[in-house]
């Protein structure tokens, strides 16, 4: 079950204002708050769950890298033992 993402409100007045931005240069086309808003929750919806499992992924890579160096440290940490 995915959460939806919850934007603070400032935050996605930025987001909605760099969408408008965005129509206006590239497309010049004008899109008000409300359709550059609904379109942001629909790319939200659409896009969410595949960024969000590449960070996981991206994470997953990185704890496994940091558990190799502790596991070495670890090694290097070991006390030779001596055959008599």
């Amino acid at each position: 079950m995915l959460i939806p993402i919850k934007l603070p409100k400032e935050e996605k007045e930025a987001i909605v204002r760099q969408v408008q931005v965005y129509f206006q240069e590239e497309r010049s086309e004008s899109i008000g708050e409300l359709a550059a808003e609904q379109l942001i929750d629909f790319m939200m919806k659409q896009l969410g769950s595949y960024f969000y499992n590449k960070a996981i992924s991206d994470m997953r890579s990185v704890v496994q890298e940091k558990f190799a160096q502790i596991d070495d440290e670890l090694y290097a940490l070991e006390i030779p033992k001596y055959r008599e």
